[in-house]
C-alpha cells in the first residue's frame, strides 16, 4: 500500500490538500495540526500515510509523523471511530494529550473533542486502556478531578502533556482552589 509520499504542495482545500507526486496529484486528508505545519503551495511536503480502501471508495489520509499515523490507525479499531472522527481527536488535540487522557481514563478530555459524545469516550477509553504507547510520558496513574483540570489547562497553554502531567502531580494536596492550583503548577514549570 502507500505508505509515504513525498512532493510539493499543488492545491489545499479547508480538509486536504493535493500533492503532486512524481506528475500524479493525490488528495490527501490531513488533521488540522498536519495541515498548519504545511509550507505554502509549491512547497516540499513529506507525509506517513494511511490508505482506506472501501468498495466505493479509496481514501488517502496524511500525517507529519509515524507517532500521529499510528494512533489514527488505533483510534479507527474502536467500534464506531471512522477515519473522521480519528481526524477530528488529532485536530483537537496533540498525540500527547489523546495517549494521557486514554491511559488516565480521562472521558472529559476525549468529550472536548468535536463529535465525540461520553459514550464514545468510554468506548475509546474501554478499548484502548492498556494498548496506547504510553512511553515518554511519565507516570500516568489517574490523576484526581482537579489534577484533570489542571492539567487540561497547562495543555491548553501549550506545554507538552508529560510536563503538564508532572507539574500537575507537583501541586500540594493542600492547595485545593483550581486557580491556585494552576498557578503553583505554573511556578513549578517556571523552576
Amino acid at each position: 500500500m502507500i505508505g509515504s509520499l513525498h512532493g510539493k504542495l499543488q492545491a489545499r482545500t479547508d480538509d486536504s490538500i493535493l500533492l503532486n507526486v512524481g506528475g500524479v496529484g493525490f488528495r490527501v486528508r490531513l488533521s488540522a495540526k498536519t495541515s498548519a505545519g504545511l509550507g505554502a503551495v509549491g512547497s516540499d511536503v513529506r507525509l506517513f500515510t494511511h490508505l482506506r480502501v472501501r468498495e466505493d471508495e479509496l481514501s488517502l489520509y496524511g500525517f507529519a509523523t509515524e507517532q500521529e499515523l499510528r494512533l489514527f490507525e488505533t483510534l479507527m479499531t474502536v467500534s464506531g471511530v471512522g477515519p473522521k472522527v480519528a481526524l477530528n481527536v488529532l485536530s483537537s488535540a496533540s498525540t500527547d494529550m489523546v495517549r494521557m487522557a486514554i491511559a488516565q481514563g480521562n472521558i472529559d478530555a476525549l468529550t472536548a473533542v468535536p463529535g465525540i459524545g461520553k459514550k464514545t469516550a468510554q468506548r475509546i477509553v474501554l478499548e484502548l486502556k492498556g494498548k496506547v504507547d504510553v512511553s515518554g510520558l511519565g507516570d500516568v496513574e489517574e490523576l484526581s478531578p482537579l489534577d484533570e483540570d489542571v492539567l487540561n489547562a497547562l495543555i491548553n497553554l501549550g506545554y507538552s502533556a508529560a510536563e503538564a502531567n508532572r507539574a500537575a502531580r507537583s501541586v500540594p494536596v493542600n492547595v485545593k482552589d483550581l486557580e491556585d492550583r494552576i498557578r503553583v503548577a505554573l511556578q513549578y514549570l517556571g523552576g
